[in-house]
């Protein structure tokens, strides 16, 4: 039984997240606070009971209506309200917002806008603990409409496969947004669906925070013990509607609104109080506490100074390693996939904190062989097959960067990627910015792309341009061994997330001359591959060697082309490019992806912003057309650019007038 002295902590905590709420409400209305917020008045006892069952340093991941487990576990509510402000002084300086508040030194990861993204980052925060041996363990909170989302099922699957340390706690209140679970989920009792999982399912009194604290308190155990993880649905109701900006018609029958509100927590809590002597005036006196801190908040918040521009890109993302000097690239010869796999080697051995996931990545080293006898070497812990399950599989990788570790996760084909959307768009590239720039989330997502090997429109498409579009992301591209080995070492070590795009055709192809000793080469640097006079060919990626080809066709011409590799998409090397592009007065950029709105009109447009007075004639495109894949091999041949194509994009602008 809980001493009344705890009780009465429950009691303060809940009226301060009510406070909290309330005032945040009435502060909307007004017009203080801007763009939206969701109350979860009605549903403190779930955030206070489950967060006194964690120690400081365990790990929470929170959802859309989050402010109360901020709150519980310990989050300052000044820089909270401060931060619905919109304020400098708020958790995220006024660039997150209500929806993305985070206490990284409470272990609170975040909230989230993207339903059900927390039960992914919470997985990875669980993996991390376990490979550190921290012994933290992590909830995962997220409402009953994200029990059906995908990401889900994959969370749940991944971390009873493994054990993970984490419990996922459903706030059940009843409705997504408008529509009742019972209309929106085939099996309503989302407990039930732990036993599809091998995991502990239990349903109980939300509203109760003792019977919270009680059920949270097994699965920490569990969880500690390393039995992995539990699934506990915690039966409650919203007060308000969805968000403070909706004002939807009824949709839930009045009769039962009544009736929750006659079971609400802060009540029963007060109802309990009162069972062990507790007296009015002791429990006016706590209210009291919490009216003066959340005023106390509010008036911080109004005093302090507004974010302005400055304050906006070193949040984007965090600083780049200072470049070093490029070594010789000796006379050893290897191929492309051992160069990356000699790299994750060396990154593995030097720090730690670096990991491998993906699918078939341990066993049988990878579909390519990227990355065969890692696991011999460093073990299942940190080279990780994963079930085919790129969600959550992208997810739990920026959990785990967000706690400590370093890692890589392998996308099969690059198509695939498109699983993982959200958590490369949406969380690895926002959450640094949406924290104010507080946070470091160092992961690698690398995988191989485009056509040649006859696998037809899903297995074959160049998707650099989606990444490079994105803030926050860093984009890398190398077209040879000894770049594919330096840059792959640099993105490991450095604090971005960064997308590492490999050809296919190189695997196969492409053998250079690489140091054997470890090496990172410069992020953002271009590399000039051969010098010419006449025509600057940017090229990126298996186009750099299909360039080289075609400027030595066009020297019997008497046409000097220079071929400029960027290697780094995002950042560009714009000054290399433009240096080139002025001394040559001519411009062709040669890509595999689709030529419209492709990485080729981005050159182009910068070329045409900052070196028109020096061109000659307009810049060329060579890309490919519009259309998919084909599984033909000829017409796969005759779409994919090659090197009389661009022969001929270089003399057309060289013969132009």
């Amino acid at each position: 039984m809980l001493e009344t002295a705890r009780l009465e902590t429950f009691f303060l905590d809940m009226w301060r997240i009510r406070r909290f709420e309330e005032r945040a409400a009435e502060l909307f209305k007004s017009g203080v606070i801007k763009g939206t917020a969701h109350s979860c008045v009605g549903q403190e006892a779930i955030a206070v009971g489950a967060c006194a069952a964690l120690s400081d340093d365990d790990f929470v991941v929170s959802h859309h209506r989050g402010h109360g487990h901020c709150i519980a576990k310990g989050a300052d509510i000044g820089k909270m309200m401060a931060e619905l402000f919109g304020r400098v002084t708020g958790y995220g300086h006024g660039l997150g917002g209500s929806m993305h508040i985070a206490a990284l030194d409470r272990g609170v990861l975040g909230a989230n806008g993207i339903v059900g993204a927390g039960l992914g980052i919470g997985t990875g925060a669980a993996l991390s603990a376990s490979i550190r041996g921290t012994r933290q363990v992590c909830v995962a909170f997220f409402g009953d409409g994200a029990a059906n989302q995908g990401i889900f099922h994959e969370a749940l699957n991944l971390a009873a496969l493994w054990k993970l340390p984490v419990i996922f706690l459903c706030e059940n209140n009843g409705y997504g947004l408008s529509l009742a679970v019972e209309r929106a989920s085939a099996v309503p009792r989302i407990s039930a669906r732990a036993t599809a999982y091998g995991i502990p399912g239990e349903t109980i009194d939300g509203n109760d925070a003792v019977a919270v604290k009680a059920a949270v308190d097994a699965a920490v155990v569990r969880a500690r013990s390393g039995d992995g993880p539990s699934l506990v649905e915690a039966m409650t109701y919203r007060s308000g509607d969805h968000s403070m900006r909706t004002n939807l018609p009824r949709y839930r029958p009045q009769a039962e609104e009544e009736a929750w509100r006659q079971r609400d927590p802060i009540g029963a809590m007060a109802a309990l109080l009162r069972q062990r002597q507790v007296g009015q005036a002791r429990l006016d006196a706590i209210r009291a506490e919490a009216d003066a801190e959340v005023e106390q908040a509010i008036a911080d918040a109004e005093a302090a100074a507004e974010p302005e521009m400055d304050i906006l890109f070193p949040a984007v993302i965090a600083p780049l390693a200072p470049a070093e000097a490029e070594p010789e690239p000796g006379t050893r010869q290897i191929g492309y996939v051992e160069a990356l796999r000699e790299a994750m080697h060396q990154e593995m051995a030097r720090d730690d904190s670096v990991i491998l996931l993906g699918e078939d990545v341990g066993g049988i080293g990878g579909l390519f062989q990227c990355s065969a006898g890692l696991q011999q070497v460093f073990g299942a812990e940190r080279v990780r097959d994963t079930p085919i399950s790129e969600n959550v599989m992208a997810n739990a990788a920026v959990g785990a960067a967000l706690t400590g570790l370093r890692p890589i996760v392998e996308v099969q084909f690059f198509d695939f990627v498109t699983h993982m959307m959200d958590a490369i768009v949406n969380q690895a590239a926002k959450l640094r910015f949406m924290l104010g720039g507080e946070a470091r989330i160092p992961l690698v997502i690398r995988g191989p792309q485009g056509g040649g090997i006859r696998l037809g429109a899903q297995h074959s498409q160049s998707l650099e341009t989606w990444f490079a579009h994105i803030p926050g992301l860093v984009v890398l591209a190398p077209s040879n061994p000894y770049d594919a080995k330096g840059l792959l070492a640099a993105a490991i070590r450095d604090d971005n997330p960064v997308v590492f795009i490999e050809h296919k055709l190189l695997y196969q192809q492409s053998r250079g001359t690489v140091p054997e000793a470890a090496y990172a080469l410069p992020i953002g640097k271009a590399s000039i591959r051969r010098p010419g006079s006449d025509v600057t060919i940017v090229a990126t990626m298996a186009m750099v060697d299909v360039a080289l080809a075609a400027a030595r066709e066009l020297s019997r011409d008497g046409i000097e082309a220079e071929v400029v590799d960027p290697r780094s998409l995002r950042p560009l090397d714009g000054e290399t490019i433009m240096t080139s592009v002025r001394k040559t007065n001519r411009c062709v950029v040669a890509h595999e992806g689709w030529t419209s709105y492709g990485f080729g009109a981005e050159i182009s447009a910068r070329i045409m912003e900052e070196a028109f007075d020096w061109l000659d004639a307009p810049v060329a495109r060579v890309g490919m057309a519009e259309v998919p894949m084909p599984y033909h091999s000829g017409l796969e041949r005759d779409l994919i650019p090659n090197a009389a194509r661009i022969v001929s994009a270089a003399r057309d602008v060289c013969y132009r007038n």
